[in-house]
Formats: structure tokens, sequence, C-alpha cells
């Protein structure tokens, strides 16, 4: 089939990270490769001083913290494990709002719409983007998605409509969950003009939004996109309706860290998370110009439906298989260019199997000693709709660095049908000579599916 051509050339220029690890990348990366794992408990006493831990701002107002505020209701559930962004001052890698908010946005913005925010001012400050003259504002433009918005709000104002009607309905409900406001507030704090555009593809979002951005920079719609995915889902209706999907961990309620097992025969169901991922996308020449820092080019873009289930994947993994073979495509690469895959690998039994599957047929002519596959959602959980794009920026990152991060809590002597038989890079990070060109993997339900081609510049 045909793939979409252009002569423009599109870096990555800028990275920023608000996960359970961490706030930003350096720190993230490091406590990854260490093998560190963002995952805790909603309902142990420990919840509070963790690897999630809370601060507080000093005054009456402590910072938000969902294992106290909804302990009781999270007791009630079959999962209480989830990947949670540390909250307290930046200088310790924690987030805190007033960092990144002006006075009164706290108000306006839902908590995904912060995390965007400063992922967003991370990746502009690494990348030294400061556009002041019409045509820079005019050319820079905003690609950031949510999967969820804001489950909180809509609860809170679904209740409150409920028990007392409009009086105590906010006027700041639909503005904060919209999801594309997370887009539009990063396009008013710095003026930015190009395309405002949001994705809300499930858990395929942040890869679509970034993949989308790329294509806008392409074809001449900006020469500057910040895009990614954001998600503030942690809220025990939230857990309540995957439970009942039969979708999340039960196992490991007690052993946190060992809950999500990519790949792993005694995976049971993924672990939810919270966080974001912005990358500062440029044109070629553009960054070249101005002397910008490249972490990697975003070489192919492959898109996917599976046109099979609501939330099952076809056996043979078909529609993840198209989505790389289409994002190889684009790039105008072989499989046997490919040293890593960064995949969607969630941790559910039906999931990871049909994903190794479409791997593997993919890569049947390829030696599988040559290239790794692994899964970070061993470390932080599964950040729905900001997934894509944090493991986006692993993948950039592991391209730029030529190294693999780990699989965590995956066993491989612990595979009695030898179907898992790749290099899954278990337990430990692994360094390369040269990882000159990755894929990586989102998939969403409703069977819409995203892969990024990676390389290095």
């Amino acid at each position: 089939m045909p793939f979409p051509t252009s002569s423009r050339r599109v870096v990555v220029t800028g990275l920023g990270l608000v996960t359970p690890l961490g706030i930003g990348w350096p720190a993230v990366w490091r406590q990854l490769i260490a093998g560190s794992s963002g995952l805790t408990s909603l309902v142990a006493p420990h919840s509070e001083s963790g690897p999630a831990a809370r601060g507080t701002r000093g005054d009456a107002n402590p910072l938000r913290n969902p294992a106290r505020d909804y302990g009781a209701q999270f007791a009630d559930l079959p999962s209480t494990v989830a990947g949670l962004v540390p909250y307290g001052p930046m200088a310790e890698n924690r987030f805190d709002p007033a960092e990144w908010l002006a006075r009164g946005d706290e108000r306006k913005m839902a908590q995904f719409t912060q995390f965007a925010m400063a992922g967003a001012e991370l990746a502009l400050r690494d990348a030294n983007w400061k556009p002041e003259t019409e045509s820079e504002l005019l050319r820079t433009g905003v690609s950031v998605g949510s999967g969820v918005g804001s489950i909180a709000d809509s609860v809170n104002n679904a209740l409150a409509f409920q028990q007392s009607g409009i009086r105590k309905v906010s006027p700041m409900f639909v503005p904060r969950t919209l999801i594309n406001m997370a887009s539009g507030h990063i396009t008013m704090k710095y003026g930015f003009q190009g395309p405002n555009h949001a994705v809300s593809t499930a858990c395929t979002t942040g890869l679509h939004a970034i993949g989308d951005a790329s294509r806008f920079i392409m074809f001449g719609d900006a020469d500057v996109m910040v895009a990614g995915g954001s998600e503030a889902c942690i809220h025990p209706l939230t857990l309540a309706g995957f439970a009942k999907a039969k979708s999340l961990s039960t196992r490991f309620n007690d052993r946190p860290a060992l809950a999500s097992r990519p790949f792993d025969r005694q995976r049971d169901g993924f672990v939810i998370g919270e966080g974001c991922g912005i990358v500062v996308l440029e044109e070629l020449e553009h960054a070249r110009r101005r002397g910008a820092p490249i972490y990697a080019e975003i070489k192919g873009y492959g898109l996917s439906g599976d046109a099979h289930h609501m939330t099952a994947p076809p056996e043979d993994g078909r529609g993840a298989r198209l989505a790389m073979e289409r994002a190889l495509g684009s790039a105008g690469l072989r499989p046997s260019d490919i040293q890593y895959i960064n995949a969607h690998a969630t941790s559910t039994p039906l999931g990871d199997a049909a994903e190794n599957r479409a791997i593997k047929k993919l890569f049947a002519n390829v030696d599988s000693s040559k290239f790794a596959v692994s899964s970070t959602k061993g470390a932080i959980g599964h950040l729905l709709g900001a997934a894509g794009a944090v493991e986006t920026i692993f993948t950039i990152l592991a391209v730029y660095n030529n190294m693999l991060p780990p699989t965590l809590n995956y066993t491989p002597e612990d595979d009695p049908a030898g179907e898992f038989n790749l290099n899954y890079v278990a337990g430990e990070a692994q360094a390369k000579s040269d990882v000159s060109a990755a894929l990586t993997n989102s998939f969403g339900f409703g069977g819409t599916n995203g892969s990024l081609c990676i390389g290095k510049i």
C-alpha cells in the first residue's frame, strides 16, 4: 500500500515526563533503568510514605492523595494497586501543581490538564524553544490527548446535581472535563497559534497524538509541535469499571511491585497508573538552524483497526502486526532494521499473547538474537491515554542512549509452552552497542492500534 511521503523530516528536541517513577526525564530514566517500581497500594497504611509518597503545601490544603481521599472505597474493590505520581517539590523529582500553575489555575484545570501543563513546560525547557515572534507562534502547535479525562469531576458533579440540583454544579464542570482542554490551556499559556489538536483513542491516545503531530509537521501545518498524552484516572469508579471488565490485576494486592507482569505466566491483568508524557517535535532543518538538541527522529507512523471486538484483540494479533508493518513501511525500513520493540504489553493474558504473536510473525525471518522486546509497564503500570506518550519517550531514550529498559517481573524459565521465547529484557536493563531503530506500540479498546518507528539521527 502507498504511504504518505514528504521531504520534511521530524525530530524530537524536548522531553517532559510526569510518572509514578518521578518528574523530569533524567530522574525517571535513571529509576527505570535501575529497575525501580512506581507501583503502590491504595489501601495499605504505608501508601503515604511508599514510592508514591505525597507531600503537603505547608498550609491547610494537603496535596491530592487518592489513597487518603478514597481509601474506604478502594478497600472494597478487587484490585487495590496503582501507579501514583509522587507529590511534593520538583527538587525531589515530585509534582506539586503550585510549582507549575498560575494562582487560580487549579480551579480551572482538571488533574490531567495540570499534569500536561507540567509536562509541556518540562519539554519546552528541554528543547529550549521560546518562540516570541508572530511567525514562530503561528508555526507552533499542540497535540495532546487523554483517554478518560477527569472521572473525578464527572462523578462529583453528578452526585452534586443528584443531591442538590443545578445550584451545586460547578461552572468549571464542562471546561475541566473536555479532553481538548489540555491542548487548549497549553496554547493559551504560551500563545501557540498552530494546530490545536486533541486525541482520545483509549489507550492508543498518547501515541496517536504524537504520530498525528509528526504528520502536521511533515505536511507543512507547523514547524514545531508539542505533543503527547496525559491521564489522571486513579478513582474508585475507574478501578470499579475496569475490575468489572476483569481487566485489572487482583493476585498481588499485598505485593504491589509484583502486580504488573508483562509476558509472565502469572500475569492476571494490568495495574492502572497516572501521569503524562510530552515531546517537542520539530522539522529537522528548523531544529538544526537554531542548534536544538536532537534526541531521535520520528521515522514512521502506522495505524490500524482490529475490526474484531470491543476490548479483546484477535488471538493472532493481526491488528498489531498491521500497525507495525505500516510504521515500518512509512519509515522505509524492514523488520531486520529494528533492534528494539517497546511493547504495549499491559500484563493481561490475552493482550500480551496476541502482541507477542504479532511480533513473532512480523519478525519471523529475523534472527531473534538481533532484536529485543520489553514492556515498561512492569515499572509504572498502564497509564491509559498517557501510556503511548510516556513509552514513546522511553523508546526515544533507548535509541538515544543505546540502552534497553527492562521488563520487570518477567520470569523467562516459567513458560512451559515455550511461546514467549524472545529476549524480553527480563529484570535488568541491557546496554547495546547501537540501537539505530526501534518500534513502540499502543493498542486500545475499540480495536484501535498505533505504532511509531523511532530512529537515530
